[in-house]
């Protein structure tokens, strides 16, 4: 079975015709498919519609939030409603073209476990083309994922990833960061992109502000989120090494003036702004290394009982 999750805000216009050109795919190609919209929720008739389209189609699912969660949190309830071995995302504005699909199931046959859209021509304002591929640029070179668009909503994926990749805030950009951490293979598949026929964009300049910040989090997890002390000790380390060396030299200039020097042109410390900053490096120094300790505890309890590794295959003889 395949699944389809569509993330739903007030989008009450293009979901009767994305319904209809999903079935029509399904139906050339004979898929099993079921759909899961997510109201998130919005304040128009989207979950009228998603009502009226699950009472005419059994493979209709739908899920309405009380009120507007985001993006990642619609999708997290889509996964964990789906039940198809193969799970793909859309948006609901009808730019995701559905005849798309074939296509992505062909690549998952050559065994990936996340194939990624990539609108390689967009229809969108210069003002988010632009800032939306400085940051995948962004986001491939800190991560390694090479992918062109990272924001794309049309994505393929293995049911099992969502097993063990949790979404939370605003990472359901990174899933194929998170899923190629882990192991899994990671493709790209060139979709259309198709203007929009109604309502407007829900993504301001925010967006981008968020995205970085998310970046980061993102960064530090795939790579340091099981060794923390790692990155954090090591500025630790360096904060502290400067500093005392700092110390060291102006300790040396006030021994060395004490014995060589006139009283009238003795070093006093307390008129030197570079001790402050000294002992402030080695206070810095000392609290990073001490967060970094706090950190490998809180990841060897978790690692109790949540395993931070992917297994693939098993053989067993038992």
């Amino acid at each position: 079975m395949l699944s389809i999750v569509i993330p739903v805000y007030n989008e009450e216009e293009s979901l009767v015709e994305l319904h209809r050109e999903i079935c029509e795919v399904a139906e050339q190609n004979g898929y099993e498919v079921e759909i899961v919209f997510v109201d998130d929720g919005s304040n128009d008739r989207s979950w009228a519609v998603i009502s009226e389209l699950a009472a005419a189609d059994k493979r209709v699912n739908g899920i309405q939030f009380r009120r507007n969660f985001g993006k990642a949190a619609a999708l997290n309830a889509g996964f964990e409603a789906a039940n198809g071995e193969i799970v793909m995302t859309m948006d609901a504005d009808l730019q995701d073209d559905p005849h798309e699909i074939p296509e992505f199931l062909a690549m998952m046959e050559t065994d990936y476990d996340v194939v990624s859209g990539w609108k390689q021509v967009r229809h969108d304002p210069w003002h988010k083309v632009i800032p939306s591929r400085f940051f995948n640029g962004m986001v491939s070179y800190m991560t390694g994922v090479k992918l062109h668009d990272h924001n794309c909503g049309m994505k393929c994926y293995r049911r099992e990833i969502f097993d063990e990749v949790t979404l939370y805030g605003e990472l359901h950009r990174f899933v194929p960061v998170l899923a190629a951490a882990r192991g899994y293979r990671v493709g790209e598949k060139v979709v259309a992109h198709r203007a929009r026929q109604f309502g407007h964009s829900k993504y301001g300049f925010t967006r981008f502000v968020k995205g970085f910040l998310d970046l980061l989090t993102v960064w530090f997890i795939t790579g340091y989120g099981q060794r923390p002390q790692h990155l954090i000790g090591t500025f630790g380390l360096i904060a502290s090494f400067i500093g005392a060396v700092m110390l060291t030299c102006l300790a040396a200039a006030w021994g060395g003036s004490r014995i060589f020097c006139e009283p009238n042109n003795f070093v006093y410390l307390s008129d030197r702004p570079v001790v402050l900053y000294s002992v402030a490096l080695l206070l810095l120094g000392s609290q990073l290394l001490s967060i970094g300790f706090i950190a490998e505890l809180l990841v060897a309890y978790q690692n109790r009982t949540t395993k931070w590794y992917s297994v693939k295959t098993k053989i067993s003889k038992e």
